[in-house]
């Protein structure tokens, strides 16, 4: 990754996921400095960086496909920050998640609404008086 893929996928990171989505590329780059340029580099810089779709749009693909591969909550919680950070509201991400119920099951969407619901109650609980 050239540093202008990796500068210009840490502006669209900004715009998609405020300081949550920072706070989670910074862990990355902690424990994996090479993986972290290929998320902002390649993810960021070149897919999300990408006209044709509003990042609601993107995030709402992005939601479904991960709730389809199973075991990526730690992803599925940053998605989900940046869908509400791009727009979306619960209801919206609570109606996707009920879309994808028939075509990748019950097991995999219980498994996004318990992500779901722990993000929520932890946003929550940072934007209460007196923090």
């Amino acid at each position: 990754m050239n540093e202008d893929q990796i500068a210009k996928g840490q502006e669209q990171l900004r715009l998609m996921a405020g300081s949550f989505g920072q706070a989670m590329v910074d862990k990355v780059k902690r424990e994996s400095p090479e993986l972290a340029q290929f998320v902002l580099g390649f993810g960021f810089g070149e897919i999300y960086a990408r006209e044709g779709l509003s990042y609601r749009d993107k995030e709402m693909l992005s939601i479904a496909s991960l709730v389809s591969q199973g075991d990526t909550a730690n992803q599925l919680r940053f998605h989900f920050s940046a869908a509400l950070t791009c727009g979306l509201t619960e209801r919206e991400v609570t109606e996707i998640l009920i879309h994808c119920i028939p075509h990748v099951g019950i097991p995999k969407v219980m498994n996004a609404f318990n992500v779901f619901g722990a993000l929520l109650k932890e946003r929550q609980t940072s934007e209460e008086p007196g923090d």
